[in-house]
């Protein structure tokens, strides 16, 4: 299974380009998809109201995986699974 991670940004935001740093060669040695969302620029009100005041957010399958840091082991093991991340229960 190819896992895509999202990682919700805004402009201005330092922690959000570290995190970005971190998230590039994880995706990589993952074989997963890395898409990066500016909730500002989206067009999607919900998801700044939502998710804007907590940024970095990352996202893995759709479900919210981490925010503000990000464990690289924690990650690496969830990219490594052969079923869609459903988030924490």
């Amino acid at each position: 299974m190819v896992h895509t991670v999202t990682l919700l940004t805004r402009e201005g935001c330092g922690s959000c380009v570290r995190v970005h740093g971190q998230l590039l060669p994880l995706c990589a040695s993952a074989h997963a998809r890395l898409e990066v969302v500016d909730v500002d620029r989206a067009g999607d009100p919900e998801l700044a109201a939502e998710f804007g005041d907590r940024l970095p957010v990352v996202l893995v399958d759709g479900a919210e995986h981490s925010c503000w840091e990000v464990d690289d082991d924690e990650l690496s093991a969830d990219l490594a699974a052969p079923e869609p991340f459903r988030g924490w229960d």
